[in-house]
């Protein structure tokens, strides 16, 4: 891979390539996805989704929105400081093609800020409620009426893919279409595969999948263009990862393994002695101890331990991207960056003491019941409706049911795999409060 193809400014739709930086006197040309995402309606619903806690009221309890928001910051240091080492390494990349290191910031922030557009309400666990329906609920009646790819789209339904389709909306009827660079659609790819094959592989980006089987002719027109390699034979559709993906997975690990277990301390889920055992731990490097010292409350300790993590984990990351990036452009990382950190041993301490006290509280688990049930309940009333319309054999309370849809869900002529997972998108970017009014009302327990 080159990065002069990789920075490509093309657009979804456009005829010819945009390989130069086009800029006006107020905007470069990446960094107008940034706000093209910000702007859109599936980044919004993102205030009212589950980060850890779902459907907490607790104001310092962080939101996919303040996740996200977040990690586009760690990201757009991330992408700036690699940026400015690839232009030294090309200066061609500046000198002959315009590119800046704000180039790299612009893409890897806008990507990052992506990187969770996709997700369902409640968590991770709502993904894994819209799988169940149909590998062991209601919805494994259709697995025959399937092909095998787009079977395993529904059972393992994949926020990264579904986010692949808000950014693009290369189907009818589907929210997004941003037309963002493929340069930060190649950043937000992390997983550029299908859902199929699903065997054992240490590469990271085989861990998931990126994109829907309605949405693979579009993906493979933007892998292309970018000059990704491809890494699947026969009919099977799978590329070697963007380099800046790599940057937007760093992000994200490095705000959710920090500040999660933030959210965990202050919701006195970890203590705050034991938590600043483990965060020293990552600063001992860069810590001014007298500062730390003149600290009187536990929030600005922690608050002054995370910063100094986070920016301690930043530069480690830059440095392990720089130090393989001839075997990233080649496709022979198979690694998460945080996976060759220095500092892997005390994020994995972090995060299995997050996974006992946070991810597996009381709290957690009761809400995340309540979310299988609420996107369960959901999907089955609007897909029966839905199936049922089509087939003709509506009756009245389908219809109704039907007209809780918005208007541009209301498609005809779509095929059953077309109509399940319209469904289970439209379910996907309800928020929490959202799926959960909605829930109310079906089952005719609305309150004023």
């Amino acid at each position: 891979m080159n990065w002069e193809q990789l920075l490509s400014l093309r657009r979804q739709g456009d005829t010819s390539k945009r390989l130069r930086i086009e800029q006006d006197d107020t905007r470069l040309g990446f960094e107008v996805d940034y706000d093209r995402i910000i702007f859109s309606a599936a980044f919004r619903s993102l205030q009212d989704k589950t980060q850890v806690i779902p459907l907490s009221k607790t104001d310092f309890v962080h939101t996919r929105l303040t996740h996200s928001l977040e990690v586009s910051v760690v990201g757009r240091s991330l992408g700036r400081l690699v940026g400015k080492k690839i232009i030294e390494k090309y200066p061609h990349l500046k000198e002959v093609h315009g590119f800046h290191m704000n180039d790299f910031g612009a893409i890897v922030a806008a990507a990052s800020l992506a990187h969770d557009i996709g997700n369902p309400p409640f968590g991770h666990s709502g993904e894994k409620a819209i799988g169940e329906y149909f590998s062991i609920g209601k919805g494994k009646q259709y697995k025959d009426q399937l092909s095998k790819k787009e079977w395993q789209d529904l059972i393992d339904f994949e926020g990264n893919a579904n986010g692949f389709a808000v950014l693009t909306a290369s189907r009818p009827g589907i929210e997004g279409g941003l037309r963002i660079s493929y340069a930060t659609l190649g950043a937000f790819m992390k997983y550029p595969k299908e859902s199929l094959p699903k065997k054992p592989t240490k590469d990271i980006a085989d861990k998931k999948y990126g994109f829907f089987q309605s949405d693979k002719k579009f993906f493979q027109e933007a892998a292309k263009d970018m000059g990704l390699i491809p890494n699947k034979t026969g009919d099977d559709i799978g590329f070697e990862r963007h380099p800046l993906a790599y940057l937007v997975e760093a992000a994200d690990d490095i705000c959710y393994t920090i500040i999660d277990f933030e959210d965990g301390i202050n919701l006195g889920l970890v203590s705050e002695d034991f938590a600043l055992e483990y965060l020293i731990k990552l600063v001992k490097e860069s810590i001014d101890t007298s500062k730390y010292k003149t600290l009187t409350t536990k929030e600005d300790r922690i608050s002054y331990l995370r910063a100094l993590a986070i920016g301690s984990l930043i530069n480690d990351a830059v440095k392990v991207f720089i130090d393989n990036e001839e075997a990233i452009l080649d496709g022979k990382f198979p690694f998460a960056l945080t996976d060759k950190s220095k500092y892997k041993a005390q994020m994995d301490d972090i995060i299995s003491i997050s996974v006992k006290n946070i991810y597996q509280s009381r709290e957690v688990i009761e809400k995340e019941i309540v979310g299988y049930q609420i996107i369960q309940t959901l999907l089955d009333k609007f897909i029966t409706a839905y199936d049922n319309n089509f087939n003709g054999t509506a009756s009245n309370y389908d219809k109704l049911i039907l007209k809780m849809l918005p208007e541009r869900h209301h498609l005809e002529k779509e095929d059953l795999y077309g109509r399940l997972l319209h469904i289970c998108h439209y379910v996907s970017l309800l928020t929490d409060g959202n799926a959960l009014e909605l829930f109310e009302t079906i089952n005719g327990k609305k309150r004023d």
